[in-house]
């Protein structure tokens, strides 16, 4: 079977990436090309979501070459291309196309080697979009490498500060968690005979043979590691603010929308829908760990004076409620995690997308140095008044959808957890309000006199993002009922 709708979204950025490696110059003909090429990829994705049947929890549109026993991809390994949507796959698909597209258009102020920066981009988004439909554990971990060296060069290349630095860290503690992640995928294929994931998951645990010298636990860790750093979790979270404060604006955004994201994913689709035994025995313990990261991050951005290193320790306090999710081990918590690495993922790619342009604007990310400029910047701070009451949980925006779903299913579970971790939401909501307030209003600075407004390419980047907070927040079953059927394949019962 053959749909071809998904390999078609997968490889058209990349396909895009070879016209401008290698046909296309002109520094403005590449720009439109990327965000012509992401512009079609994201519509492909709104069109993959209509053709969704909302009653089938099996994966649809499925894209596959041959079969596991006579014509596998890879025959030493029987591996196969195997590409598939369900519930929980999806909406993640849309969102990295989405911010693909936002990215690209962040990006039109880039001046240092523009075909090679958009090449880079488009790779990176097209192996993430890989990520998150691969339905053969082989091609999963061939899609979460393919990100690690366009995000290295973004970072090294055209970043800022200690970018060499915070691009290798990034890259040490990422290989690291992927080593222990092939190590963990090779063991199932040996414990189960299979790479096929929806397979694996309908026989679940029970269908496991237990290597000789490994437990099932064991494997469960060595996937849950690589995840762990990737989403992060504490005290595998040290390269985030690093990596985002010195990354280019469209990398930031892609970094916290959408690699963060491939943490929760694995941790839902593998852990939990693999070995929901184990995940269920270690459920207190993630729990801990969510209290940890909600509290530890909340705190740690008071101390923060960089706007950017602010957002970063958020988005570490926020992938939090996304592991307490997972910890309930009910469906209704699973779902909340889901959604809630939606709402992050727009939320805070808007943020950075409008801390990019204060830094553009300003000339300056210090935050004491900042103030008084929603009246030099009015669009800008609309829109960022707006990301941070969704950020911090304000009702008919998404955050706080997601952020309610979390509690109402991980409070039976787990309700010491949930009562400290919505004492961090308390902390949230002080440091943005701080936020806002030192940094748009109060007395108008000189040193702020020539300051302008968002330019109208980056009002267009911010659209979608605006759009996308208030239609979730406004009318969450759009995205809570497809999340809920991704979950009952995963956890069925």
């Amino acid at each position: 079977m053959f749909d071809g709708l998904l390999t078609a979204i997968v490889f058209l950025p990349a396909l895009a990436a070879v016209a401008i490696a290698l046909v296309l110059r002109g520094d403005r003909t590449v720009r439109l090309v990327a965000a012509g090429a992401m512009a079609v990829d994201f519509l492909l994705t709104v069109l993959a979501w209509l053709r969704f049947d909302p009653s089938v929890s099996a994966p649809q549109l499925v894209d596959k070459l041959g079969q596991y026993d006579t014509a596998p991809w890879v025959p030493g390994l029987n591996a196969t291309y195997y590409l598939g949507v369900d519930g929980l796959s999806l909406p993640l698909l849309v969102l990295t196309a989405l911010l693909g597209m936002c990215a690209v258009l962040a990006s039109w102020h880039v001046t240092l080697r523009v075909r090679e920066y958009h090449v880079l981009l488009l790779v990176l988004t097209a192996g993430v979009q890989g990520v998150f439909v691969s339905l053969d554990l082989f091609l999963f971990f061939l899609f979460w490498e393919v990100e690690l060296v366009p995000m290295y060069f973004l970072i090294s290349i055209w970043g800022s500060g200690r970018k060499e630095y915070s691009a290798m860290k990034f890259l040490i503690y990422t290989v690291f968690g992927s080593a222990l992640m092939l190590v963990g995928i090779l063991l199932l294929r040996l414990s189960a005979g299979t790479f096929d994931m929806p397979a694996l998951i309908e026989q679940g645990q029970a269908g496991l043979i237990e290597p000789a010298f490994l437990s099932l636990q064991a494997i469960f860790f060595l996937l849950f590691f690589a995840f762990a750093v990737k989403l992060p979790v504490w005290p595998l979270h040290t390269w985030l603010p690093d990596a985002h404060t010195d990354a280019p604006t469209a990398v930031s955004i892609m970094l916290a929308g959408i690699l963060l994201k491939m943490g929760g994913y694995g941790m839902l689709r593998l852990n939990v829908g693999i070995f929901p035994d184990v995940a269920q025995d270690v459920a207190p313990l993630l729990a801990a760990f969510a209290v940890i990261n909600v509290i530890y991050g909340a705190l740690i951005v008071f101390r923060q004076t960089d706007l950017k290193r602010l957002v970063a320790y958020s988005s570490v306090s926020h992938m939090g409620l996304v592991l307490l999710g997972v910890a309930s081990m009910q469906s209704l918590g699973l779902s909340g995690a889901a959604l809630q690495m939606f709402s992050h993922g727009i939320i805070t790619g808007l943020l950075f997308l409008l801390v990019g342009l204060l830094y553009d604007n300003a000339h300056t990310r210090h935050i004491p140095d900042l103030g008084g400029l929603a009246s030099k910047m009015p669009v800008v701070a609309v829109v960022f008044l707006l990301a941070g009451l969704a950020s911090l949980g304000l009702p008919l925006l998404s955050g706080f959808v997601a952020e309610l779903i979390v509690f109402l299913g991980s409070y039976s579970a787990q309700p010491l957890a949930t009562v400290l971790v919505a004492f961090g939401i308390v902390l949230t909501a002080g440091y943005i309000l701080w936020t806002l307030e030192r940094t748009l209003f109060g007395p108008e600075l000189p040193r702020f006199a020539e300051v302008r407004d968002a330019k109208p390419v980056d009002v267009l980047a911010m659209l979608p993002l605006v759009a996308a907070i208030v239609l979730v927040g406004v009318y969450p079953a759009l995205l809570a009922d497809i999340f809920k059927l991704g979950i009952a394949g995963i956890l069925p019962g």
